[in-house]
């Protein structure tokens, strides 16, 4: 008998020797069996293989279970969701937004129990269901669950695949720090994983983005796997696209020595308006994509040097900054062409970003950086297995074995175009 075949036959067998079981407890545990038998499932699939069977198809093992309680109007079921050693897994069947919802729940509780909250968020409690008052056991409780998970998820291995390509970005947020509330700096780090899949690999709260905070970011994630591209060993992070901002530059030189630094063209559009306001910038705006539009690394750089050059006589400070920005806006050009459009911006991490801030808007001012890391992790994980599951990958995994084989080419062109330091 297979293993998820076990729980509803353990309950079958439970129910013969005990015939008068309650009924209501009957439904509910039946309720939970089932779909204890379909996460089991689900999970077998995932992996390619049951629990102990042998398969060439099997992808990983598991790797124990994590505690999963959902709410239903049967009552509350207990279940067991498989980790596995390599990855991560969660059951289609529980929507992972509830994270989300829980752990939004739990930060506004939080605050309405500490009193430092700035709005009425009795309404927002009552509107998210629970008309009866906050017990501050209950709260503790889910606060403990939701922190749990995201703790694992935030401190995982990441040495599982190789990640070409890295995103980092920040967000800001209010947060209560000894009787003052604060703007403190969220950090947020995805890559695009062999398999093409993205992943989000790490986030951080701190004061400002200074160069040591985001060195210490950075470094954690080379702690728990994430590698750097060496001549010996080039399957490591090759490009890292962000912002301009110094401190981050400081940080990515340091910490990963190897990888490329791609300048967000959209960052750098907005720079160009603030620079010239939103009228005069989009002819300029409009003439420098064009650079983006090329078809090869030669026309990239033809196309570039002829805009810089367009641009002298009447926006001689745009061409300036085009010129200071040659190397870094051009960087997506070393690699391959059906990369460069995914590569270029840090458009997918901010929408990440813009989804932590409309569910951070609820709240206004987290109590906490607890409270803050909490919510924010919920994010992020349900963002992670989103894409994780999803049929969709980001870039092919082909083009991606490509670039694999193209870096274990020992030719001067490919130590040029695909090594080459930021």
């Amino acid at each position: 008998m297979t293993r998820h075949q076990s729980a509803l036959s353990a309950l079958v067998s439970e129910l013969l020797q005990d015939p008068d079981l309650a009924h209501e407890e009957l439904f509910r545990r039946l309720l939970q069996a089932g779909l204890q038998d379909l996460i089991d499932a689900e999970a077998s699939v995932k992996i390619g293989a049951d629990r102990y069977e042998r398969s060439p198809s099997r992808s990983t093992r598991r790797n124990g279970t994590r505690a999963k309680r959902l709410a239903t109007p049967a009552g509350e079921l207990d279940l067991a969701i498989p980790k596995l050693r390599a990855g991560s897994f969660y059951p289609a069947l529980l929507h992972p937004r509830r994270r989300v919802d829980k752990a939004l729940w739990a930060v506004i509780c939080t605050a309405w129990i500490d009193g430092v909250s700035t709005r009425k968020v009795e309404d927002l409690v009552r509107a998210l269901g629970n008309e009866s008052g906050i017990s501050k056991s209950q709260v503790s409780r889910i606060c403990g669950e939701i922190d749990e998970v995201v703790a694992e998820f935030l401190h995982r291995r990441l040495d599982h695949t190789w990640f070409p390509y890295l995103f980092l970005d920040a967000t800001y947020l209010d947060i209560r720090q000894g009787g003052r509330v604060v703007s403190q700096a969220v950090v947020v780090a995805t890559g695009v994983a062999a398999t093409g899949h993205r992943e989000v690999l790490g986030m951080a709260i701190g004061d400002a983005e200074t160069t040591d905070f985001w060195t210490q970011f950075l470094r954690s994630l080379r702690e728990r796997g994430l590698t750097i591209s060496t001549p010996a060993a080039p399957e490591g992070v090759l490009m890292v696209t962000s912002d301009a901002h110094s401190g981050l530059k400081h940080a990515i030189k340091a910490v990963l020595p190897g990888a490329s630094w791609q300048r967000c063209r959209v960052h750098f559009a907005r720079n160009i308006t603030q620079t010239l306001g939103s009228a005069r910038s989009k002819p300029v705006n409009a003439l420098v994509s064009t650079i983006f539009a090329q078809t090869s690394p030669e026309t990239v750089r033809d196309s570039f040097q002829q805009v810089t050059a367009s641009l002298e006589s009447s926006f001689p400070k745009i061409a300036a900054m085009l010129k200071d920005a040659e190397a870094d806006l051009t960087a997506f050009a070393a690699f391959p062409i059906e990369h460069w459009r995914k590569i270029w911006s840090n458009n997918p991490i901010e929408r990440v970003n813009r989804e932590i801030k409309r569910r951070a808007d609820v709240v206004q001012i987290f109590p906490g950086r607890d409270s803050a890391t909490r919510l924010v992790g919920a994010v992020l994980q349900d963002q992670h297995e989103e894409w994780q599951y999803g049929e969709r990958r980001y870039i092919s995994d082909i083009s991606l074995r490509r670039l694999a084989d193209m870096l274990t080419t020992d030719t001067p062109e490919t130590t040029s175009r695909l090594l080459m330091t930021a």
